[in-house]
């Protein structure tokens, strides 16, 4: 597998298309900090670690609303592993008038788009969220 990170957000994607209670994917800590913000912009319900034989596993729990929709419209990989984005906090402009963000990987840790305009920092763009 060339791009772990779009393998867990395509793991996602689908999960929420065929409604899903919740996914797995193989656990890295890149995944963990995404699992994170998800969890805080309330996106999903919940995340565990399993560990098993040694080798841990994310488990995601979707989130949809009250008529059984999904609270992710669209996630999308942006920088990939043969063509890197990188923003400066200036180049951030919201993402679709403010209704979705994008998770960046600035010197600071991974954090949205919006935290990272406040701190000033720019950083690789990993994906989009709306």
């Amino acid at each position: 597998m060339t791009d772990p990170i779009a393998d867990f957000l395509t793991r996602i994607r689908n999960g929420l298309r065929v409604k899903k209670k919740k996914t797995s994917a193989p656990y890295s800590k890149l995944k963990l900090a995404i699992c994170k913000i998800l969890k805080e912009k309330e996106l999903i319900n919940d995340f565990k670690i399993q560990e098993n034989e040694g080798k841990k596993t994310l488990i995601v729990f979707l989130k949809y609303d009250e008529n059984g929709e999904p609270l992710i419209e669209d996630i999308k990989r942006i920088s990939k592993p043969g063509r890197r984005v990188y923003l400066g906090y200036r180049e951030l402009k919201p993402v679709r008038g403010g209704f979705g963000f994008r998770i960046i990987s600035t010197s600071r840790g991974i954090m949205t788009d919006v935290e990272a305009r406040k701190r000033k920092l720019g950083g690789e763009v990993i994906c989009e969220i709306i």
